[in-house]
């Protein structure tokens, strides 16, 4: 058989569906209508994205994790059952219910190692509750790492405290040296008195000198820039639309899919009425079938 036969062009499938209009029509109709249901029926659901900046601590060992944790166990500890229940009870929202079900299906955490950033967005059947279970998120994962964290920066408090102890006292004795070297200068046969006194008191100036850059250092290290407490990086942007569903693009597909089940309602229609397309009917086969009367015999001589 030609190939040809099978070949159902444009046209052709523009004059089926103007001979099946009825039936082009009812399939796109009820594929159209469909898709405006949904549109209408579907639940809203509204989505809330937080920055969470992971705290540190400045004054650690070299080598040591300056965060309250590493940094991939906070990311895994986000996505925890125990971690959400934990959100969840802190939120009032019970945890069988279909708002609990939704959070943990919708949690999604997008970590950003080298910025100390996590990204979570959460889904909810509200904005507010959505902005909520996103604060509340953030407030657990805060609390939860203030614990981690308490320890640590209290040792490094109690550092500084020492350090600052030791300076003050070093610079009570620089004090009381400066008195003993003047008045050791002031008598008269008193010289090599004097020149001991200059001498612990340039030690104890060099002693001075060194505590002061520790003091300073230790002071820096558990200034805000570089010792801080897990919190939102910034404000959380509330949504002015819900994120689902999106009723344009569910339109959209159910236009596609009314043309496509259309075309195909009004060719099946078109083929169970035994109507074959134009370019199967004027094919060079059926041309010589209708020429010769359809025998299919040879008319040679």
């Amino acid at each position: 058989m030609n190939a040809q036969q099978d070949e159902i062009y444009l046209v052709d499938l523009w004059r089926i569906v103007r001979r099946e209009w009825r039936s082009f029509a009812a399939a796109a109709l009820a594929a159209l209508a469909l898709a405006l249901a949904y549109a209408a029926l579907a639940p809203q659901r509204w989505q809330v994205s937080a920055w969470v900046s992971v705290g540190q601590l400045g004054l650690v060992p070299a080598g040591q994790e300056p965060r309250p944790e590493p940094f991939q166990r906070s990311v895994e500890r986000l996505q925890t059952r125990a971690f959400q229940d934990r959100v969840l009870a802190a939120a009032g929202v019970a945890a069988d219910a279909p708002a609990a079900e939704l959070y943990r299906r919708s949690l999604k955490v997008e970590p950003s190692p080298y910025a100390g950033l996590i990204k979570l967005s959460v889904r909810a059947a509200s904005a507010q509750q959505a902005r909520h279970l996103a604060t509340t998120t953030v407030a657990q994962l805060q609390a939860l790492h203030r614990q981690l964290q308490a320890a640590p920066l209290a040792r490094a408090r109690a550092q500084l405290e020492l350090a600052q102890a030791d300076l003050r006292a070093a610079l009570a004795e620089r004090e009381r040296l400066h008195g003993l070297a003047a008045g050791a200068q002031a008598r008269s046969g008193a010289e090599p008195a004097a020149a001991l006194a200059l001498l612990a008191l340039a030690q104890k100036d060099s002693e001075v000198r060194q505590l002061r850059q520790a003091e300073s250092d230790l002071r820096a290290r558990l200034s805000d820039s570089y010792t801080y407490a897990t919190a939102s990086a910034w404000p959380m942007h509330a949504p002015q639309r819900p994120f689902a569903p999106d009723r344009t693009l569910i339109l959209a597909v159910g236009l596609l899919a009314g043309l496509g089940l259309g075309l195909f309602a009004a060719v099946a229609r078109n083929a169970r009425r035994g109507n074959p397309p134009a370019a199967q009917r004027h094919s060079p086969h059926s041309v010589e079938s209708a020429r010769t009367g359809g025998s299919g015999v040879d008319e040679r001589t």
